[in-house]
């Protein structure tokens, strides 16, 4: 079987929901995306992700992946192995380019793009075009008062005449084709009608730029250059056996949809730096220590790490951040206190991890839930930032509602979170170090240090 037989296939299928898959984050199941191939095509949702009942609803989500997947991936993001043998791949197709040509033909009815030409006609109405008007018509000559003065009955005016014969039209009948072999199994169970003589790839781009450049119609141009961008595609005589749209590393997507949804803009001023100094060998930028979000709610700080880690729906604590994560997020908790000034009684630590509300192992039944508390062993937890709290929010949710900072899911994550408010205190852990004495004889000057910022250390 050939993709296109396997994308045939996935059209006339009237369960949309086979060619959906969910994530569980073992090895070889980490794939976020669209993938198609000469066996199958399918779609790849995050783990966590509830798949809605019906089939417009799931073609609906399908149509958000892509646009989440759009906006938080780079074209480094989406590079995957397609074997454990073989050399990352690059899957820039430009799904957005199919997208919007086959959303462009239902926005017009199902029907391709046609060029208009203008044409005149003689009528009492309509949008008068003078010139032609004075030229072709006989007015009716007025008398008053000894001044003559003319009035036209009819006029010439302008109309516009369709004219689907134009090869932009032949240009976009080929492309809505294209589109619907690849993309239009994700929208509606048929195909539409084989495109008929069209100019060669090479031209048709040819075209598609001339147009661009004459045309000031945003919806238009979007079209044109959709067109465009899907012909280039094309044009590099991509293989055919298969196209993927999508990442193996869905973690910094989970990142950035938490920074979004709850993080301060300019967290960076929150970061602890460091730097080594060193004997040899030149000044250096090393990034520093760097917290995944800053939320600031009501007056309190809270450092929130997110962490696209199975926990939340395997229930199993393997799954769950390690001593270095925690010990990472009690450190950045002391500097805000120590160096910021940030009164610890509100300041608070959180690992956020994706879960299922619908289907989980914590009888939870809200989008946002508390499964416990990880803690540091030389600490002694007197403070609610050394204690960190654990997380669990719903990935299809968060994937719905990260824009536009929304305050009520900020109200409920910052009360899930200071569930550490009603805890007993922690009384098992932190033992006072014994202090050793220190020596400074014999410590010789630097010559250089490597620094996050050479400038704040007034170097040339």
């Amino acid at each position: 079987m050939d993709l296109d037989t396997a994308l045939h296939t996935a059209l006339v299928d009237d369960d949309i929901k086979k060619h959906c898959h969910v994530n569980s984050n073992e090895d070889g199941d980490r794939f976020v995306g669209i993938k198609a191939d000469s066996d199958n095509a399918m779609v790849y949702f995050p783990i966590g992700y509830q798949l809605p009942e019906t089939d417009n609803e799931i073609r609906t989500d399908i149509k958000h992946l892509i646009q989440v997947l759009s906006e938080f991936t780079t074209s480094e993001d989406r590079l995957i192995a397609v074997n454990k043998f073989a050399a990352p791949q690059s899957v820039d197709f430009p799904i957005n380019a199919y997208k919007n040509v086959i959303e462009y033909y239902f926005s017009i009815g199902g029907k391709y793009y046609i060029e208009v030409e203008p044409t005149f006609k003689t009528s009492a109405t309509g949008k008068q075009d003078w010139p032609r008007t004075v030229r072709n018509q006989v007015p009716l000559v007025q008398q008053k008062g000894g001044i003559s003065s003319f009035i036209y009955t009819e006029f010439t005016v302008r109309a516009t005449r369709p004219n689907d014969s134009k090869q932009i039209t032949q240009i976009n009948r080929f492309c809505v084709y294209e589109a619907f072999k690849k993309l239009g199994w994700l929208y509606v169970p048929y195909m539409p009608e084989q495109p008929g003589p069209h100019p060669d790839v090479k031209t048709s781009i040819a075209i598609l730029t001339a147009k661009l450049g004459s045309t000031n119609d945003d919806k238009k141009r979007n079209l044109f250059q959709a067109m465009k961008d899907m012909l280039k595609y094309m044009d590099e005589k991509t293989s055919d056996r298969q196209f993927y749209f999508g990442t193996d590393d869905f973690d910094h997507v989970w990142e950035k949809l938490i920074d979004r949804a709850f993080g301060e803009k300019d967290k960076d001023k929150y970061f602890p730096r460091s730097r080594w100094l060193l004997s040899h060998g030149k000044y250096k930028e090393k990034r520093p220590l760097m917290p995944d979000t800053i939320m600031i709610y009501n007056g309190k700080y809270y450092i929130l790490d997110a962490k696209c880690y199975k926990y939340g729906w395997t229930g199993i604590p393997d799954h769950l951040p390690n001593g270095s994560s925690i010990n990472k997020q009690i450190t950045y908790g002391e500097y805000l206190e120590k160096y910021k000034g940030v009164d610890a009684n509100s300041l608070f630590n959180a690992f956020i991890m994706p879960y299922n509300m619908a289907k989980n192992h914590f009888k939870l039944t809200s989008v946002v839930g508390n499964i416990g508390e990880a803690v540091g062993d030389w600490r002694y937890n007197k403070k609610y930032y050394e204690r960190i709290q654990g997380i669990v929010m719903d990935t299809r949710y968060l994937m719905y509602h990260y824009s536009g900072k929304p305050i009520k899911e900020k109200v409920a994550l910052a009360e899930c979170i200071e569930a550490v408010l009603g805890r007993d205190e922690i009384t098992s852990t932190g033992e006072t170090p014994i202090p050793k004495p220190v020596s400074y004889v014999g410590i010789k000057s630097v010559d250089s240090m490597v620094a996050e910022d050479s400038g704040s250390y007034n170097l040339d």
